[in-house]
């Protein structure tokens, strides 16, 4: 092969070329710290890389969910504890009261110590996050979950929210809910069963009891009807064999039939009830629809009561029963949800720790691929730059070379 004088120029040239690119590469490698500069250098590796990416990209934003999730819950689980401190205090006063030797002056005493406690409810009910946003509201979160108007009797708490319920993202596979109504949590709190639309004939009706709430309120659940408000009604009737025969009016049929001891109250599902009389004397009660009671409603009925001096020591009684067992009901549904949140922060934790195992086996996974090993690098830096330097050294010898020198 006949070697041109533009032939030795071009090799050399392209090992010159070759050589600097060469070189060029590996401080850029050094300098960036990463091995695959382009996609070319690794075609599978890069690939890799991008998908690790992702799922470390993934694991930051889910890391962020949780942060947020975990600070709602734990805002959550703060304002219902202290409502429930709260909450407690007022069923102190609301025994308190009961006592036959306070005077008209300590009902009124305990009544504004539990408006001071509504109000405090009420506030804790429309407590907000960090971003302005009521966390009892649904998602309505702009507006303010209750609003109080003392004037308004049948109503004076309004829940101004909706049942909306957020849910966040954690993981691929777990999503949890990090948000609950106050609607839910608030106002649908059970009040407590009643009887209603009583009326006595040939009886002497002295009122009525309860001796044993849970036990009437397990008959009420049992028997009660909201289709057939007919069914609801009962009649008790003095039979000559002294004893009270219990029928539902709706179906006709007897539900019991219980011994009569003059003098002594009549007791039938729970229900103690002052009736004495004769042969064929009835009383008839009907079972009160149930009810739902905001729980600072509760509070505020209760106030009334305590301020009402014409109220009657039955209707007082009636209502300290109202209280105690709606501020139990509201206690008890927060406990409920206190204990969901518990649990739901425990899911978020658990989530997290995964999460991170996942997140440093993935960042380990993209270094080897992509990440420069700075030893290697530098012996490759030393020898690409001696090989330069030597092609730039010969090239000057070689393109010297002629016959004429011989000559």
């Amino acid at each position: 092969m006949r070697v041109t004088t533009n032939l030795i120029f071009d090799q050399n040239f392209r090992a010159i070329n070759n050589s600097q690119g060469k070189l060029s590469d590996i401080q850029t490698q050094l300098a960036s710290g990463r091995k695959l500069l382009r996609p070319s250098d690794d075609p599978v590796g890069a690939v890799q890389v991008i998908r690790l990416t992702e799922e470390i990209d993934k694991t930051v934003q889910y890391r962020r969910n949780i942060d947020l999730a975990t600070n709602n819950l734990e805002l959550q689980d703060t304002t219902m504890r202290s409502i429930n401190e709260i909450v407690n205090r007022g069923r102190v006063l609301v025994v308190q009261s009961g006592n036959g030797i306070i005077s008209t002056e300590d009902r009124r005493a305990l009544a504004s110590e539990l408006d001071q406690i509504r109000n405090q409810v009420i506030d804790l009910m429309n407590t907000q996050n960090a971003s302005g946003e009521y966390i009892f509201a649904g998602y309505q979160s702009r507006e303010q979950a209750f609003n109080f108007n003392p004037g308004n009797s049948i109503n004076p708490i309004q829940f101004q929210g909706d049942d909306g319920i957020n849910s966040m993202q954690l993981s691929d596979s777990v999503s949890i809910q990090t948000t609950v109504s106050g609607k839910t949590l608030f106002e649908d709190v059970k009040a407590r069963l009643d009887i209603t639309n009583v009326s006595a004939a040939g009886f002497a009706f002295g009122g009525y009891d309860m001796q044993s709430q849970d036990d009437f309120d397990v008959f009420h659940e049992l028997n009660f009807s909201a289709v057939s408000p007919a069914n609801n009604q009962y009649q008790m009737e003095l039979l000559a064999s002294n004893e009270i025969q219990v029928t539902n009016l709706g179906t006709g049929s007897v539900v019991d039939t219980i011994p009569y001891i003059a003098g002594q109250p009549t007791v039938f599902a729970g229900l103690t009830v002052d009736i004495q009389g004769g042969v064929g004397s009835t009383f008839d009660f009907e079972l009160k629809r149930p009810d739902k009671q905001n729980l600072a409603e509760t509070l505020h009925n209760m106030s009334l009561a305590l301020n009402d001096s014409s109220i009657s020591d039955y209707q007082y009684q009636r209502e300290i029963r109202n209280a105690l067992v709606g501020i139990d009901n509201g206690l008890d549904k927060m406990a409920r949800e206190n204990s969901s949140v518990g649990a739901r922060l425990n899911i978020a934790e658990s989530v997290l720790g995964s999460l991170l195992d996942t997140d440093v086996a993935n960042q380990k996974a993209r270094s080897t691929i992509q990440d420069v090993d700075y030893a290697e690098a530098s012996a490759e830096f030393s020898k690409q730059e001696t090989a330069l330097s030597a092609a730039f050294a010969s090239f000057p010898r070689v393109a010297g070379l002629s016959l004429f020198d011989f000559i």
